[in-house]
């Protein structure tokens, strides 16, 4: 009795290898913008996304990485990487609003 076995081996496709994405932009805060972030943090009256700013530059201080980061938030390691590099590049200024061009937003009465 003859026994042919086969044996396949499977080669990752280039999606299915896991790179890992550490950032380049390591966080370090000052005691000042420590506290500042913390109290923007916990703000009940600043925007949403003010305060998800906050949360994502404390998230990045503690050495977490952008996906976890993203995962905590529930939002896109993308939106996490962008302003933790606006952050890293402009301080606590860079986590406000740029304007936008064209027509400023009008809301209805």
């Amino acid at each position: 009795m003859v026994c042919n076995i086969l044996y396949f081996v499977v080669q990752p496709t280039p999606k299915e290898v896991s790179v890992p994405r550490k950032s380049p932009y390591v966080i370090a805060l000052s005691r000042n913008e420590q506290t500042e972030l913390s109290r923007r943090a916990q703000k009940y009256t600043l925007s949403y996304m003010s305060v998800i700013r906050s949360k994502m530059v404390l998230l990045a201080a503690q050495g977490l990485e952008n996906d976890e980061i993203a995962n905590r938030l529930d939002t896109r390691r993308e939106i996490v990487s962008k302003w933790r590099k606006r952050f890293f590049e402009k301080r606590l200024a860079g986590l406000e609003d740029e304007s936008r061009p064209g027509r400023p937003r009008a809301f209805p009465p």
